[in-house]
C-alpha cells in the first residue's frame, strides 16, 4: 500500500466561502462546493470547448453570450451534482479525513435540505436549457443517466474517473449543439425525417464526437491524479478508484491518458479544419499534460492536489486553441 504522509482538508482554509460569505450561508454554499471553484471550471470547459469548436468550423469567434450562460449553467449543474453525491456518499464522507466536515456528514445540512437545494439548482439549470435548441435539450437530458449513476461507480468499478469523463466533458456535445442549431424557438421545429418517416433530431459531427472523447480521457487523466489524495481513505473503507487500481502504475497510466486525450483532440481539429494557430497551442496543452504526468507523486497528495487544479489552465489552452483555429491563414 502506498503511504501517504499528510491528510487533505476538503478545501483551503482561506478560500473565499470561510473568509467573506456569512456564516448562515456557508454550508450551502459548501454543499454546492463553490469554495472549490476548480470543479466549476472543469465541467464549464468543455462545454466553451464545444461552442469554440462550432465557431472555429464556420470561422467565427465563439458566442459570447452562450458562454455566459454555461459559466453559469456548469455552477448550477456543478452544485447539484455534488449535492447529489453528497446524499449518497453521506457514509462514506463520514469516514474520510478530508470529506468529515462537509456540510451533511457534518450535521449542518439535512438530507432532506440537501434535496431542496439539489432541486433549486437542476430548476435552474433546466430554465438555461430550455433556452437553447432541440438538440441541446435531448442531450441536456440524457445527461442525467450519466449524473445519477456516477456516485455508485466507485462502488462497483476501478474506474469511476472514466464514469466521470464521461459526465463532466458531456458539456462538449451540449455546447456544440448549442452554437450550431440556432435559436430555440426555430431550431424546436428543424427537425429531420428519418428513415421510417419519424421526425429526429440533427446528429453531431465527427470534431465533435472526438473533442468529446478527448476531454473524457483528459478527465481519466487529471482525476486519477486527484485519487491520489484519498488513497489510504479509500483502501480502508473500500472505495474503488483508478489510482488504486493502477497503483504505482498511476504516473504512466496518466501519461497514457493524456496521450489519448492529445492524439484525440488534433483528430477533432484536424476533421474541422482548424488552422494552423490550433496545433500550436496544441502542442502547448499537450506539453501541460506531460509535465503533469511527470510529476506526480503517490506518496504526496499536496502535490496532486496542485496538479489537478493546473488543469483549469490546461483546459483553457485548448479553448484558446480552437478559438486560434478559425484563422486559416
Amino acid at each position: 500500500m502506498i503511504k501517504v504522509t499528510t491528510a487533505l482538508p476538503d478545501a483551503r482554509p482561506a478560500n473565499w466561502v470561510d473568509r467573506h460569505a456569512p456564516a448562515s450561508l456557508r454550508p450551502w454554499l459548501k454543499l454546492g462546493r463553490l469554495d472549490r471553484p476548480t470543479g466549476i471550471w472543469l465541467l464549464m470547459l468543455p462545454g466553451w470547448q464545444g461552442i469554440a469548436l462550432a465557431g472555429a468550423m464556420r470561422g467565427e469567434r465563439p458566442d459570447v453570450q452562450l458562454l455566459g450562460l454555461f459559466a453559469l449553467g456548469a455552477v448550477l449543474m456543478r452544485a447539484a451534482g455534488c449535492a447529489f453525491n453528497d446524499i449518497v456518499d453521506r457514509d462514506f464522507d463520514a469516514r474520510v479525513a478530508r470529506t468529515a466536515a462537509r456540510p451533511i456528514p457534518a450535521g449542518e445540512i439535512s438530507v432532506r435540505g440537501a434535496w431542496a437545494f439539489l432541486i433549486a439548482c437542476a430548476l435552474g439549470g433546466l430554465a438555461i436549457l430550455l433556452s437553447l435548441n432541440l438538440l441541446s435539450l435531448y442531450l441536456g437530458v440524457a445527461s442525467l443517466a450519466l449524473v445519477a449513476a456516477y456516485p455508485f461507480m466507485k462502488r462497483i468499478t476501478w474506474w469511476p474517473q472514466a464514469w466521470l469523463g464521461l459526465t463532466f466533458n458531456w458539456g462538449a456535445l451540449l455546447g456544440f449543439a448549442a452554437a450550431t442549431g440556432g435559436p430555440a424557438g426555430i431550431t424546436l421545429l428543424a427537425l429531420t425525417g428519418g428513415a421510417d418517416g419519424a421526425l429526429v433530431p440533427p446528429a453531431l459531427p465527427w470534431p465533435a464526437v472526438l473533442l468529446y472523447a478527448s476531454g473524457v480521457f483528459w478527465t481519466l487523466g487529471y482525476d486519477t491524479i486527484y485519487a491520489v489524495q484519498d488513497l489510504e481513505d479509500d483502501a480502508l473503507i473500500g472505495v474503488k478508484s483508478s489510482a488504486r487500481r493502477l497503483g504505482s502504475a498511476a504516473p504512466r497510466g496518466v501519461l497514457a491518458f493524456y496521450a489519448v486525450t492529445l492524439i484525440l483532440a488534433l483528430c477533432a481539429g484536424g476533421l474541422a479544419g482548424l488552422g494552423p494557430p490550433f496545433y500550436v497551442l496544441t502542442a502547448l496543452y499537450g506539453a501541460h499534460l506531460a509535465r503533469q504526468a511527470a510529476r506526480l507523486k503517490l506518496d504526496d497528495p499536496m502535490r496532486a492536489l496542485t496538479l489537478f487544479k493546473s488543469n483549469t489552465l490546461a483546459g483553457l489552452i485548448l479553448f484558446a486553441a480552437l478559438v486560434a483555429g478559425a484563422w486559416r491563414g
